[in-house]
């Protein structure tokens, strides 16, 4: 069962937060307090993050589908049946993957620094990265990641953010998540197709110029999707944004409440 993290809030709803890569649920400290006011929280640390397990343990291998089934065992673990997602960066890409597999259990999708796909730019860097990355410590690879992808004097927060948190990480454990990256336009290929009654919000960055421009394409038409583009902000805009992130999320949260009904 993966590590997590449990606040008892208001109201009867559940919010699941899965922060990025290398990060942890510290990512949210900026959501807690006003998430809170109406919802408990179940903040989960993935696969090979904060105290959950390695990802070398698990015997089956590592795939976007264990991710999923280990998430959804740890909601069983506290009888959780359906919940509210919030996923930045890459847990936005496992939210993903939760709507194409098992969208009953979604009861709405809020989505930051959503990723569809990789761009020219992207797959390039990720393939130079993929040539390099058993040459050089793995921290000087991350740092190298999150400066291009987040460049900008106002993305700085954000940047020495995640760089703190992913010291805490084992290389083992960075590059096993690396490998997945291959895999993640096959992550978004049929959500709309699966989880068309779930409702989703994609809230992201003018400035993440590695993956807005494909969002925007790729949601086009989209039914049940509303995306909503924050000027002046890079890829982690519930950190960079944090107000209006934590407003727009809270809105279309209660607008998709089960009213008096009780949620286990």
């Amino acid at each position: 069962m993966l590590d997590y993290k449990l606040y008892k809030g208001r109201g009867s709803e559940y919010i699941v937060l899965l922060h990025g890569i290398g990060g942890n649920s510290n990512i949210f400290y900026k959501q807690l307090k006003p998430f809170l006011k109406k919802y408990h929280i179940v903040a989960i640390h993935m696969p090979g993050h904060g105290k959950s397990p390695d990802i070398d343990s698990y015997q089956d291998g590592f795939s976007f589908d264990v991710i999923v089934r280990e998430i959804l065992h740890t909601l069983d673990h506290l009888s959780i049946r359906k919940a509210h997602f919030v996923g930045i960066s890459l847990g936005s890409i496992i939210v993903h993957h939760l709507l194409q597999t098992r969208p009953e259990r979604v009861r709405s999708a809020v989505l930051g620094g959503a990723i569809t796909r990789f761009n020219l730019f992207a797959k390039s860097l990720i393939k130079l990265a993929g040539v390099i990355k058993d040459f050089i410590p793995f921290m000087w690879l991350y740092r190298i990641l999150a400066l291009v992808l987040m460049p900008k004097d106002n993305h700085k927060d954000s940047r020495r953010f995640f760089i703190q948190e992913a010291y805490k990480m084992k290389r083992k454990n960075f590059l096993a998540w690396y490998h997945l990256a291959g895999d993640v336009k096959a992550t978004y290929s049929k959500v709309q197709e699966n989880s068309e009654d779930i409702p989703k919000l994609y809230i992201s960055g003018a400035e993440d110029h590695m993956f807005v421009r494909e969002l925007a394409e790729d949601l086009r038409g989209a039914e049940n999707s509303e995306l909503v583009i924050l000027e002046h902000c890079g890829h982690v805009c519930n950190i960079e944004k944090a107000d209006e992130f934590n407003e727009l999320s809270l809105e279309f949260m209660d607008k998709h409440q089960v009213k008096k009904a009780h949620i286990s």
